[in-house]
């Protein structure tokens, strides 16, 4: 479980699509089919998470697990947000979560960026200096026991 239930959805985004990998819900994901397009059901709009953060710009928090299942004996449980890859995604644009898709030490009030394979860190990706390309929010605590951490989301 990468992500706890005590969340705040201002605004979500369901027009894009997962790719053909599994995920787990919590990190922050990247346009990765090279564009998006207008209309709610472009293939193109294809989102996953980024082995490396430098050169892919967040989308938002994936709130769906990614999942690889044999549609013919069982059926996906949406009780547990589940999607089949390459399905519609949820992703939080602006709100609050709580995951442990997090890395580095961190502290309450530290920017929040988008870290590789989906993580948030608070360190800026090496190389990069444009900061409001990766900014995907600001940290409200430091990591629990856990490994779990509070993160206001705010990706425009």
């Amino acid at each position: 479980m990468a992500l706890k239930p005590d969340r705040i959805e201002t605004v979500t985004d369901v027009s894009f699509f997962s790719s053909s990998a599994t995920a787990t819900r919590g990190g922050v994901v990247s346009v990765t089919g090279g564009g998006s397009g207008v209309s709610m059901d472009n293939a193109a709009a294809v989102v996953s998470y980024a082995s490396v953060a430098s050169g892919n710009k967040p989308v938002g928090v994936l709130l769906n697990d990614v999942v690889s299942l044999d549609l013919t004996r069982q059926h996906i449980n949406y009780h547990k947000d589940e999607v089949q890859k390459g399905g519609k995604v949820t992703l939080l644009q602006v709100g609050q979560v709580t995951t442990n898709l997090v890395s580095g030490t961190i502290a309450a009030g530290d920017a929040a960026y988008a870290g590789p394979s989906g993580y948030i860190t608070n360190v800026l990706p090496v190389g990069d200096n444009t900061e409001e390309y990766y900014r995907v929010g600001r940290f409200l605590s430091k990591k629990d026991t856990d490994g779990y951490a509070k993160v206001a989301v705010s990706i425009a």
